[in-house]
């Protein structure tokens, strides 16, 4: 008896030494004092000493690890403030962001937009988009490029990418006026590509490289891990991307940082906050921007967030008052779970951040 008392005695020590591990305030390291001093990664992610070092739990992350691992998930990385500070998985690894790709494409139209190659308010008419038969009328050539930055341009033809879901739930041609309806369309986001490419003269991919990868030292990203997707039924491509999970936490901080990396303004700060303010509800948990998914705060322990989502589980989170990124991948080919699992392994890893 007396064994197992010391016994039980030493396990309940040791639970509250692991309890009065956790960080207190003065226990804090600036993560400024980490790489370069800039807060910013540069060739690499600077990695903090310790989770605890920043304000995070370990034990609480390698929980999340655990539930990453049952649930299927390719990697996790969670940044705060410039500084990687968990991961999980081959963080390195490069494949398909699926429709990840349309919030990149938000960020390139934002750069455009600044230089004034490209009008919010310009029609489709104006802009002289159309596509195959059965062409678009006279009523859905009036969307302009805001509607579709909204997925609300009523414009209900066939596009390349769909997956069945979507048309599954297509609405009929002409049932809903422009403007007035959100509806996750591919249509939208395609013709968004072409018409990018129409004005400002350049290759999406190249232009990602050249705005965005080579401004960020992205580690892996090269304009030939793009790829367009044609099929017959739209003359509008699907605009694919292979990216590793490192290099889509930049662009996640670029966000954060609205806008800024080091000493420059790469994207317009104004362009950050139209982009992810709701325009749409678009489901239980989230509200829709300009190719961005805006959180309900409700429904993320009242956080402010964001994401680019993709497939059925890639996904950037943005938390831009804490200036904290999260960034979740899956295989495509062998995942089998879906969006409800991802979204919890990111409520959970959140709120490893104790302090």
């Amino acid at each position: 008896m007396k064994s197992i008392c010391l016994l039980c005695a030493a396990l309940f020590l040791l639970s509250c030494k692991t309890d009065t591990a956790w960080p207190t305030p003065e226990d804090l390291i600036d993560p400024l004092t980490l790489g370069d001093g800039s807060g910013y990664p540069g060739s690499a992610w600077d990695r903090a000493p310790s989770p605890e070092a920043l304000g995070w739990s370990s034990r609480q992350l390698e929980e999340v690890n655990e539930r990453a691992r049952q649930n299927g998930s390719d990697a996790l990385l969670v940044v705060d403030r410039g500084v990687a500070v968990w991961e999980y998985g081959d963080i390195a690894k490069v494949h398909v962001i699926q429709s990840a790709r349309k919030s990149f494409l938000s960020v390139l139209y934002g750069i455009a937009w600044a230089r004034h190659e490209v009008d919010l308010t310009a029609t489709l008419e104006e802009l002289g988009i159309d596509d195959l038969p059965p062409s678009l009328t006279a009523e859905e050539k009036q969307a302009d490029v805001e509607e579709l930055l909204m997925a609300r341009s009523g414009v209900y033809h066939e596009a390349a990418a769909e997956s069945q879901s979507m048309k599954d739930a297509r609405p009929a041609r002409g049932s809903h006026p422009h403007g007035t309806f959100w509806y996750y369309n591919n249509w939208d986001f395609n013709a968004l590509g072409t018409i990018y490419r129409q004005r400002t003269g350049e290759d999406i991919f190249q232009s990602l490289y050249e705005r965005i990868g080579l401004p960020l030292q992205m580690e892996d990203w090269d304009p030939g891990d793009g790829f367009y997707q044609y099929e017959a039924v739209s003359m509008h491509p699907a605009y694919h991307m292979n990216m590793s999970a490192r290099d889509m936490a930049r662009f996640g901080l670029l966000m954060a940082r609205k806008g800024r990396w080091r000493q420059s303004q790469i994207l317009p700060q104004e362009w950050v906050a139209r982009s992810t303010r709701p325009g749409s509800d678009a489901g239980a948990n989230w509200n829709y921007g300009y190719l961005w998914w805006v959180g309900k705060p409700e429904k993320w322990n009242g956080r402010v967030l964001y994401a680019a989502r993709g497939g059925s589980g890639h996904m950037i989170v943005v938390v831009p008052d804490q200036e904290i990124v999260v960034v979740h991948r899956v295989n495509p080919a062998t995942y089998a779970n879906g969006w409800t699992e991802v979204e919890d392994i990111i409520r959970q890893a959140l709120a490893a951040k104790i302090l």
